[in-house]
């Protein structure tokens, strides 16, 4: 088994791409003043873009091991440790993007008390760059606690719904266990690590990926930490707060930041697929088989939705089981195409409630029978909607194009017939309940109650969604940089299992 190496940095980038914006955040919370603190807040994200798309430059892509390292233990077994790969990378960049157009999208609809919104949303990318950078499973933890405290304090504070109260209680409540599960893995972890090697505890994933798991624990802690992550992904079945929390939450900004950044996903391949290969080769077709049904059953039930955004709900669910069926196929292909599938999946889903929030601002509404002809008055909002579903199901064109063949061949490969086909009957499904979405809302006779008059898209919005069409096609058309910045981690991660 191939061991996990680091190479140390010269210069703290990881760290300053964590402190960047912490220190905006506690600045704009002292400028207090609006237009200062929107001033402040786009130009600190934007170089939080550039300082990403730097560190991407700077990678060696040629190489697995883990660059740009550092370490600090203040008081053992508490340990800063970062580093990056391709994988780290590409969540970086999406990170940096998805969290300017989120700075944006606020200070353009004026989210008021503004200096409060940005604080919050900047706070939450430096534990978010964090969370894609810590080589520690206690410290993936606290920026996991703290992240989802403050994701709750946006889903409070700017939520749309007097049933606000409900959604932030099941949030907390599913969140909450979550951690707690996770919690619960990694002490285990840390506890064979001090059982196998004399009495030193560890919650390095460098150190604790080269010690192996006692079998008669290995698949407890893989519940542990699979179950933990599935709930922030969200899987079947463990998705309950995804359809309240979309319902009655905030319409785009909370969502986005939830749904568009895949922490679950990254969390098993960072640290569970490493450290328990032995238990995710036995129980791969259990997970499997429960994606699969999820595919089915969120996809049914999306399509019997009257509000838009309980069925965009209903598709992360779908579309996440997808995501699972790849990175379960345990190959080198099956990983490259579900983190191109994840990255494409967290661009389009966060089009998709960027548009709808779009969309709510005008009508006050989600309902669908009270949408309809909405692509006369805002086509550019439609058009984006549109790509953005079509990059959901990833329709050539699109990121999710290669990589959702990149699954099904690795599927066919792993598992057979039936399962690659059912993931693909299942991407069709949610072609279908997407499409119905576009048709219900765009471009369908209006309602004749409806007597709300619909404002043409301001420059700001037309600039947000030409910025999501742009990203979403390059990507699909230009996918080759893009696997080839995660093709050597993955080659050395599929390493690490038997051949299907």
């Amino acid at each position: 088994m191939e061991a996990l190496a680091t190479a140390p940095a010269d210069f703290p980038l990881l760290a300053l791409l964590q402190l960047l914006p912490l220190g905006t955040a506690i600045l704009v919370l002292a400028v207090r003043r609006e237009r200062p603190a929107i001033a402040i807040g786009v130009l600190m994200a934007a170089t939080e873009l550039a300082l990403s798309l730097y560190i991407y430059r700077i990678l060696d892509q040629g190489s697995a091991v883990l660059q740009l390292a550092e370490r600090w233990t203040p008081i053992p077994p508490i340990n800063y440790h970062a580093g990056a790969d391709g994988v780290s990378v590409l969540f970086i960049l999406l990170t940096a993007l998805l969290c300017l157009l989120v700075v944006v999208y606020g200070s353009a609809w004026r989210l008021r008390p503004a200096s409060h919104f940005l604080a919050v949303v900047l706070a939450i990318e430096a534990t978010l760059m964090s969370l894609f950078t810590t080589l520690d499973l206690i410290w993936f933890l606290a920026a996991s606690a703290v992240e989802l405290g403050l994701v709750g304090y946006l889903l409070w504070r700017f939520a749309t719904s007097p049933a606000k109260g409900l959604a932030l209680t099941r949030f907390y409540q599913f969140m909450g266990t979550g951690l707690a599960l996770l919690l619960a893995g990694i002490l285990m972890l840390g506890w064979n690590h001090a059982d196998a090697s004399g009495g030193a505890w560890s919650f390095d994933l460098t150190e604790l990926a080269n010690v192996p798991v006692n079998p008669t624990v290995s698949s407890l802690i893989f519940f542990l930490l699979f179950y933990g992550l599935a709930i922030r992904t969200p899987l079947f079945p463990f998705h309950g707060w995804l359809p309240l929390v979309a319902w009655h939450g905030n319409v785009a900004v909370a969502p986005t930041i939830l749904l568009g950044l895949k922490v679950g996903i990254y969390g098993m391949v960072r640290f569970v697929f490493p450290i328990l290969p032995e238990a995710v080769v036995q129980w791969s077709p259990y997970v499997v088989a429960f994606a699969t049904a999820g595919i089915f059953y969120a996809a049914l039930l999306a399509l019997i939705q009257a509000n838009l955004r309980r069925l965009l709900a209903f598709a992360v669910v779908s579309h996440t089981s997808i995501l699972v069926i790849g990175l379960f196929s345990l190959g080198q292909a099956a990983f490259q195409g579900s983190l191109m599938l994840s990255v494409s999946f967290g661009l389009a889903i966060a089009g998709l409630f960027f548009m709808t929030g779009l969309v709510y601002r005008r009508t006050r509404t989600t309902q669908l029978e009270k949408l309809g002809g909405l692509f006369d008055r805002i086509p550019v909002i439609g058009v984006a909607f549109f790509i953005a579903g079509l990059s959901i199901v990833g329709m050539p064109g699109t990121p999710g194009f290669d990589a959702a063949h990149l699954i099904l061949e690795a599927s066919i490969d792993r598992f057979g017939a039936v399962e690659t086909i059912a993931a693909a009957l299942g991407n069709v499904a949610a072609a279908g309940f997407l499409l119905w979405a576009f048709q219900r809302a765009f471009l369908a006779p209006r309602s004749p109650e409806s007597q709300t008059k619909i404002a043409p898209a301001t420059i700001m919005e037309r600039a947000i969604a030409g910025i999501l069409v742009v990203v979403l096609l390059g990507a699909g058309f230009y996918s080759e940089p893009w696997l080839k910045l995660v093709d050597a981690p993955m080659a050395s991660l599929s390493a690490r299992f038997p051949p299907g």
